[in-house]
């Protein structure tokens, strides 16, 4: 008995070294002896062998394909320095059969690893990457940061229709678009931080204007009143004068540098 346990272990070890189990958010197929293609996928948990033939595994979940180093055209007609994108698209398990055996191999893309085909990556990231020179097209350069969210979505709309337009839309779905970086060219961001500072110096010379003006008119009016105020001196004397005379005053306080007369009897 002993023997034989032995012998169906050294069996299931053989067996499992011998099979490929195809993990979550992936897509087996099989490629018989003959290098056929069968049509049938194989689904996640399920156990195939490859004694005989062997299995590719397709990631269908969550794809994520990187778009870097654009350089589309704004509105303003200057080419932005730098325009970095991720889409993230899944695979419709049922479709992986036909996509593998009917798009160019061109289309599809390796994991980080080579462990898993990542089917139509290529073919997203072209279409990503026209979109967004489309969108882009649209705004001026220093304003597709402000615009972001909006060009992710249209991005987006875009990558659908082509989609569409290629019979794809139930096969491949784009659930996301990020945009991680957009970098003016040098020449805008320069012309602008000019444009920033000779607002700021207009905005100190028309403070500086402003106040000239101020102190003007204050001096002006000091000036306009300088009779007034020699008028109100004079009747004041002449209160003092009256008051003496009439007896009512008795003292006069007298400024250090008094030069009249002053008949004190």
């Amino acid at each position: 008995m002993r023997k034989n346990f032995g012998t169906l272990a050294i069996i299931s070890a053989i067996a499992l070294s011998g099979c490929t189990r195809i993990e979550t958010g992936e897509v087996g197929l099989r490629i018989n002896f003959d290098k056929t293609t069968d049509s049938v996928e194989r689904l996640p948990g399920s156990f195939n062998q490859t004694l005989v033939g062997s299995i590719l595994t397709f990631k269908i979940q969550d794809v994520a394909v990187n778009v870097d180093n654009m350089t589309p055209l704004a509105s303003d007609n200057s080419t932005v320095k730098d325009f970095d994108m991720t889409v993230v698209y899944n695979v419709n398990p049922s479709a992986v059969s036909e996509l593998w055996t009917t798009k160019n191999r061109t289309f599809h893309g390796l994991s980080d690893h080579g462990e898993d085909i990542l089917l139509m990556q290529n073919y997203v990231a072209l279409s990503a990457r026209n979109a967004a020179y489309k969108v882009a097209r649209a705004y001026e350069s220093l304003k597709m940061s402000d615009n972001r969210p909006l060009i992710e979505q249209q991005i987006r709309e875009n990558i659908i229709r082509t989609l569409g337009e290629e019979k794809l839309a139930d096969k491949i779905t784009v659930s996301q678009v990020q945009v991680r970086a957009i970098t003016p060219a040098d020449v805008i961001v320069n012309s602008a931080n000019e444009l920033v500072r000779a607002q700021n110096e207009l905005k100190t010379k028309e403070v500086e204007v402003q106040t000239a003006k101020k102190e003007a008119e204050r001096i002006a009016a000091l000036n306009a009143n300088a009779g007034a105020i020699g008028y109100m001196n004079a009747m004041a004397n002449l209160k003092i004068a009256e008051g003496v005379a009439s007896g009512k005053v008795q003292t006069i306080v007298v400024p250090y540098d008094f030069r009249g007369i002053v008949n004190a009897k």
